[in-house]
């Protein structure tokens, strides 16, 4: 399982951008669909059995897209970087996601590479797509108001096999102040981000990092560590000092919900609405009622 999924909260268009996605990035599929149960259906003021969240996954990249409401916009400040092998491909894409969006940066040749573009799709996911190859083919990308690194080196220390591999810094006469991060690439898990210093952009809600927990201990950890300074809020969601979002989930809760008894599905759904940092005993305890 990956660590940390980018969770994207959409208005009822969570299944028809998961069918576009797929469709235009190769080694692609759509997973398990929820929808919503009448506790869910209660809480968040959407129809009963219309689809709540989609798992998806683009090459290799594993999201998650729910149907929210219109409580939140998509924002630049966390965009995915997509590396693309070949010309073909990248021109695709481009022509994909750019189509009924709005353009960034146009795809062109820059300093830093010979074919790059930026753009905000039909749905206001943004995207960067650059010609070259690498490993992680898309890269989650945050831009911070000149924390980057600050907000690097801690979450470094949250997770297991995390590393900084690199910190380029902005010089003199170029557009952000002199030493702060012009692009970083570090990884949590082995999973790889990447971030830069940019204080015109600004983190929404719509998009969060659902960071997977096996334990209560590290889900304890995690959201101590990560409120410090930041935000509580309801089932699993906080707002850490920097102001991205994240949710902390166990693994557990993923089970217990998909129960083929409705029932036990139910009750672990009102028990989790009623918490803030999630708590594995008490969801088990409302699965097992009888």
């Amino acid at each position: 399982m990956q660590k940390i999924n980018p969770f994207l909260w959409f208005n009822n268009q969570a299944e028809e951008a998961a069918i576009f996605y797929t469709s235009i990035f190769k080694n692609s599929k759509i997973g398990n669909i929820a929808r919503y149960s009448e506790e869910g259906a209660k809480a968040s003021g959407r129809q009963k059995g219309t689809v709540m969240v989609v798992n998806f996954e683009l090459e290799g990249q594993q999201f998650i897209a729910l149907n929210g409401g219109p409580l939140f916009k998509f924002s630049p400040a966390i965009s995915f970087f997509v590396s693309c092998e070949t010309e073909e491909e990248i021109n695709m894409l481009w022509k994909n996601l750019s189509e009924g969006g709005a353009v960034r940066m146009e795809l062109n040749k820059y300093p830093f590479s010979e074919k790059f573009g930026w753009t905000q799709d039909k749905f206001g996911i943004s995207w960067q797509l650059n010609l070259a190859i690498k490993k992680q083919k898309i890269t989650p990308f945050l831009l911070y108001g000149n924390q980057a690194e600050e907000a690097i080196h801690f979450y470094t220390t949250l997770f297991k096999d995390s590393d900084i591999i690199r910190i380029e810094r902005f010089g003199p006469d170029e557009r952000e102040p002199v030493g702060t991060v012009k692009h970083a690439v570090f990884t949590f898990n082995g999973q790889e981000f990447m971030a830069m210093d940019n204080n015109k952009e600004h983190f929404t809600m719509a998009t969060s990092l659902l960071a997977n927990c096996e334990t209560q201990e590290e889900v304890d950890k995690l959201w101590e560590r990560l409120t410090d300074g930041g935000k509580e809020s309801k089932c699993g969601w906080l707002e850490d000092k920097y102001g991205v979002t994240w949710q902390i989930v166990p693994t557990a809760l993923g089970k217990l919900m998909s129960s083929p008894d409705p029932e036990k599905s139910r009750r672990v759904m009102k028990a989790m609405l009623q918490m803030k940092k999630l708590d594995i005993k008490v969801l088990q305890q409302a699965y097992d009622q009888k």
